[in-house]
């Protein structure tokens, strides 16, 4: 009896291990991903109101008259309270974004597929999901639990100007049918050729083949017959000027110019079907390997650590970008190679993002996180953002102003963060010459001079947006097109702003300042009043016509009028707003809405008009903030609302909701 006990447990525990190492894995997001996001669904679905969004989204899919319009997007059979991930992956020839939801009514969300894919498009059915084309490059799979949006394009990759050899980092095209190796994920053991199988992807073919022949002939027949109207008359006929948007009628043109189809025009569509087919496979392949993958795994993703490390659980969107990779991959990393200071771009783009999003009650707040790939370089990045305070700068803020900008850094660190980016540049034809460079500034101009002539303090003031009347140059044409000159007058915003920053070195400044007007050729235009210099443009005909500076206090001021050349007087909220922009290294204030009145003369049609008196109502003001949090470089926006929306995210709706109206009450016909 002991040794049957022990034998059974024996094959338990054998058992048992198959199943750990056979048992379905996460599936690992691709390596090769330089975009992921996560849409905190729990929060978001509890603060978008349908009621309001439903007869929008229904509004919008009317517009499409091929698909059936669907009445209640809270009822897709998509669960909306759960997390939703979003990823992107991009190479010289290969696009791909990737939606993963979860599925709470299977049924539902069928019937909400079929409303938006081709009529007559039938679903294919896999082992363990089903599959459909909603467009050309988009696919979405599903089973009872899950569902995958893929979208994906593909460019048919050409020689490679930018390198000797015609490569291809990602996709290789090896028949005629073009089946792409996606180097981001393992490949999997070529399946038997299964013939039922290859009929039904021929079946679908030839359905997108008619489909799209269909469309063509009918775009092709209208340009031709635009053209043999063109050339016996000269001209397009007026009863149909936009011949190319609408389908003519009989009386503009002739019977007998009715478009033939020639030899060659049947030959260049067989063509431009041929490619589409081409292209249509490979995309259907690489998301079908996709889609394979994931419902052959648990229906989890592993996302790598490195990709969440700032995420916020209590943010309703978290996003990831690798900006290096998008930047240095593919063919702008190609060019950049080929320029003399390419790999310095290189490196000083070869940094991560990550964001948290928030939708609070009276505002929208992101906040980014910036960090370097390489830790030397971060450190030094973050060294610029250390510098002293400056009281002085900050009285010039006032409330009256549409908005400000305060930067309070380390100058002289930059010139190291500078120098840090020229290392490891591979060995460049000008690497030694700019180290050499840099090496001599670095002595020539010490820590303690460039500390004196401009230490990192500065501020720009945005006091007013003026209306002025300019003069231009226009060109009219006659019936023969006879190009004519014509002088005219436009009202425009001219900006009354105040531009400073700190000095411990004025008479450097000064110097400089009196070199301008003491220059023949610049003497012209720069003159000086007490201890006040001026530019003037004579002609007047420009939007800076009168400048103003100054040196004063350790301060050295750039205005557009003489009274901003003095602190100016603060209320309390203008103070508040002078203490918390010498807390920070980067701080700064937008008022949209004094923004849009003061370009109101830029507004000139009564859709414009329109527009502009809805954002005036409802746009609000924005702050900004940097400091170094850890060893990132931490940044945060906020955008207050002003409207009775109930909450931020709504406001955005609500906003969209009512430049639709107008859009829409444009295009009804006015009642005389």
């Amino acid at each position: 009896m002991k040794s049957i006990f022990l034998k059974t447990q024996t094959i338990t525990f054998v058992l048992f291990g198959f199943m750990l190492v056979f048992a379905q894995k996460s599936m690992t997001l691709p390596t090769d991903a330089v975009f992921y996001m996560e849409i905190n669904g729990k929060q978001l679905n509890q603060k978008i109101n349908w009621q309001k969004l439903n007869p929008l989204l229904h509004e919008l899919s009317k517009k499409d008259k091929e698909k059936s319009s669907w009445n209640d997007y809270s009822k897709t059979g998509i669960k909306y309270d759960g997390t939703q991930y979003h990823y992107a992956s991009f190479n010289d020839s290969i696009q791909t974004y990737t939606t993963h939801f979860i599925v709470d009514n299977k049924e539902k969300f069928q019937e909400f597929i079929n409303s938006v894919k081709k009529k007559g498009l039938e679903i294919s059915r896999k082992k363990n999901y089903s599959y459909v084309d909603i467009d050309d490059n988009i696919f979405v799979a599903w089973n009872s639990d899950r569902a995958v949006l893929s979208m994906v394009n593909y460019t048919k990759p050409y020689k490679d100007i930018w390198s000797e050899a015609v490569t291809d980092s990602v996709a290789a095209v090896t028949d005629s049918t073009a089946v792409v190796v996606d180097s981001a994920y393992a490949i999997e053991p070529e399946k038997p050729f299964n013939y039922k199988e290859e009929i039904i992807s021929l079946k679908e073919e030839v359905k997108y083949l008619k489909d799209n022949i269909r469309e063509n002939n009918k775009e092709i027949t209208r340009i031709q017959k635009d053209i043999k109207y063109l050339e016996k008359n000269h001209k397009y006929p007026k009863e149909n000027v936009d011949t190319q948007h609408s389908d003519g009628e009989e009386e503009v043109y002739p019977k007998e110019e009715e478009y033939v189809e020639t030899e060659t025009d049947t030959a260049y569509q067989k063509e431009q079907d041929s490619m589409r087919i081409e292209n249509f496979r490979i995309v259907k392949k690489i998301a079908e390997n996709r889609f394979d993958r994931y419902f052959s795994s648990n229906l989890e993703i592993e996302v790598p650590k490195d990709m969440l490390k700032f995420r916020d659980p209590d943010s309703d969107a978290y996003i990831y970008t690798d900006y290096g990779r998008m930047v240095n991959d593919g063919i702008y990393g190609k060019m950049m190679k080929h320029f003399q200071f390419g790999q310095f771009l290189r490196n000083a783009y070869d940094s991560n993002s990550y964001y948290n999003l928030y939708f609070d009650k009276d505002k929208v707040k992101l906040v980014n996180n910036y960090q370097h790939k390489n830790p030397g370089i971060q450190k030094t990045i973050s060294s610029v953002y250390k510098g002293k305070k400056n009281k002085k700068l900050a009285e010039l803020i006032n409330e009256k102003s549409i908005g400000y900008y305060v930067v309070n850094v380390n100058g002289a660190k930059t010139f190291d963060m500078m120098y840090d980016l020229l290392q490891d540049t591979g060995d460049g034809e000008y690497k030694k010459e700019m180290e050499l460079m840099m090496e001599t500034m670095k002595i020539v101009l010490d820590e303690e001079a460039i500390t004196k002539i401009a230490p990192g303090n500065g501020i720009f003031v945005l006091n007013e947006l003026k209306s002025k009347k300019v003069e231009y140059t226009d060109y009219e044409y006659d019936d023969d097109y006879n190009e004519k000159e014509v002088k005219k007058t436009k009202d425009v915003a001219v900006p009354n702003f105040t531009f400073a920053f700190a000095t411990e070195n004025e008479g450097y400044w000064n110097r400089v300042f009196n070199v301008l007007t003491t220059n023949k050729h610049l003497a012209k235009k720069f003159t000086k009043t007490g201890n006040v210099y001026s530019f003037k443009d004579e002609k007047g005909d420009g939007y800076m016509d009168q400048l103003y500076f100054l040196v004063k206090d350790g301060i050295v001021y750039l205005t557009s009028a003489t009274e901003n050349l003095s602190p100016q007087n603060q209320s309390d909220t203008s103070k508040q707003w002078a203490k918390d922009s010498s807390r920070y290294p980067l701080s700064g204030r937008l008022d949209v809405q004094k923004l849009l009145i003061g370009l109101e003369k830029e507004f000139k049609t009564p859709s414009e008009r329109k527009t502009l008196d809805l954002f005036r109502k409802n746009v609000g003001e924005m702050y900004y903030k940097t400091e170094v949090k850890g060893e990132s470089v931490e940044t945060e926006i906020d955008y207050k609302i002003r409207n009775s929306s109930e909450n931020s995210l709504m406001y955005f709706f609500d906003l969209f909701d009512e430049i639709f109206k107008i859009k829409e009450g444009e295009k009804k016909p006015q009642i005389l």
